[in-house]
């Protein structure tokens, strides 16, 4: 859905603001706002004719959609960044998906800024021919929507229109933490109720999800009503520690432990319910100060160098199982696996397919940590040959229990099979019998599984009904 910009002036003329200029340079995001009080205020209006024009300007890359309307029917727009010339990467793979959102708190400008700039970084780099820009849009999709509660924002307050805190409103333990307006219900806000609906509909398959305020100079992770670590705690840690080692000094923690206990966020709800490694991303509270003519860039040069950290990395930011070798004897199966990626995953399944591609058979769980390998040998004793089978993986991206499944063949290329003492070649596929699966991991470390880790109880149908 698209808005025209002739229709926006007419409507809106008087509230748009004179943009402010940050800097002379070629390379300036220049910030749409005005002074108000103690912030540089961006309106819904001047938003929304700009990413209109990032549509017009850039619609090789640019798609924009309303993900639906704020409670004062206000277009909630997302800017979706991609090279739309190819549907996947240039192997064929599927692209990575990443998704961004802002302005949560009305009142919270550098947190709406930061989506703004995450957008208009690629955008520029687009344009200035940038290698690291043009290669993340290659294989890439960025969402973003930059101003969740734009009723809030253009009042000046935290809250939306009817004075609930929007990031307490979401369907993961719903008002069970000491907190103030959280709603009559979950989801009880349009701006809530959307923004899960966009969640479950459009990014489901992403790979990370960020969420922008400001407050504390600190990036949150789950969870925000315990004060335990997450299933995924070895992902977050390396991200943390590859963060704090190379780009900034940034605290990143658990935000029950790094801010205070908090239920029913965004955050925890992209996290328990749909699966996402999600990030807090706080920007200090020391917002725009009028009159100054700062640079966008500098003033948020190194929060932009972590979210470029993030979403160049987001490959990563699951467990990527890849096969070096299944090799088979008349008595046993033995799969050797490594994890490319860096988070965990604690219930892969080997799995036979017939020519049809019905599975046949499939072995015990097995666990492959965070950038190690595991080696699970199986009784393969009395199973008939057949040249039709196919073999493929089957296993969670994380340990959180509402991590999206995926399942991926195995390449022929690294099937073998001993017959006999004198026989080996590529492996002839038979009709499998549930076996007894015998593992031996090397070198793993045992995975912290917190005692709540059920959280993820509502699911994902759950959050679309609301």
């Amino acid at each position: 859905m698209r808005v025209a910009v002739s229709l926006v002036l007419c409507m809106l003329l008087a509230s748009i603001p004179t943009a402010i200029a940050q800097s002379d340079s070629d390379n300036e995001q220049t910030w749409p706002g005005e002074p108000i009080d103690s912030h540089v205020h961006m309106t819904w209006a001047a938003m929304t004719i700009e990413v209109n024009e990032w549509a017009d300007d850039y619609p090789e890359i640019v798609d924009l959609m309303s993900a639906g309307e704020s409670e004062l029917g206000r277009a909630l727009w997302v800017v979706r960044l991609s090279d739309w010339s190819m549907d996947t990467k240039e192997d064929g793979s599927p692209k990575e998906i990443v998704y961004i959102d802002g302005g949560h708190h009305g009142n919270e400008y550098l947190g709406t800024a930061l989506a703004w700039l995450s957008a208009k970084w690629y955008i520029n780099g687009w344009a200035e021919g940038n290698e690291e820009a043009i290669e993340v849009l290659k294989t890439t999709e960025v969402h973003v929507l930059i101003m969740l509660n734009p009723d809030g924002n253009d009042f000046d307050t935290r809250w939306n229109i009817n004075q609930v805190d929007l990031n307490r409103n979401y369907d993961h333990y719903w008002n069970t933490c000491p907190t103030t307006q959280p709603g009559s219900s979950a989801f009880s806000e349009a701006e809530t109720m959307y923004n899960s609906i966009y969640m479950n509909e459009y990014v489901t398959e992403a790979d990370l999800y960020v969420t922008m305020h400001t407050g504390v100079w600190i990036m949150l992770y789950p969870w925000g009503k315990w004060a335990h670590q997450p299933a995924d705690w070895e992902l977050y840690w390396q991200i943390r520690d590859d963060v704090n080692a190379n780009i900034s000094s940034i605290p990143i923690q658990n935000a029950n432990q790094g801010l205070y206990p908090n239920c029913g966020t965004s955050r925890d709800y992209g996290y328990g319910v749909m699966g996402l490694p999600t990030f807090t991303f706080e920007t200090d509270d020391e917002q725009f100060i009028p009159g100054s003519f700062e640079n966008l860039n500098d003033r948020l040069e190194e929060e932009m160098d972590v979210m470029r950290y993030l979403i160049n990395n987001v490959w990563y930011w699951r467990a990527r199982l890849d096969v070096r070798s299944l090799e088979i004897s008349s008595d046993t199966a033995t799969l050797e696996v490594v994890n490319d990626g860096q988070a965990s995953t604690a219930n892969a399944t080997l799995q036979y397919l017939d020519s049809t591609g019905e599975v046949l058979w499939t072995s015990e769980a097995f666990t492959v940590n965070a950038s190690n390998g595991t080696t699970v040998t199986m009784d393969t004793s009395d199973v008939p040959v057949s040249s039709s089978g196919k073999w493929q993986l089957y296993y969670q991206k994380r340990v959180i229990n509402a991590s999206t499944w995926v399942t991926e063949a195995i390449n022929s290329s690294v099937i073998k099979t001993k017959l006999n003492d004198n026989a080996e070649g590529l492996f002839g596929y038979g009709i499998f019998n549930p076996l007894t699966v015998i593992i031996s991991v090397i070198g793993l470390a045992t995975i912290l599984r917190p005692e709540d880790e059920e959280v993820e109880h509502i699911t994902r149908q759950d959050a679309h009904d609301n």
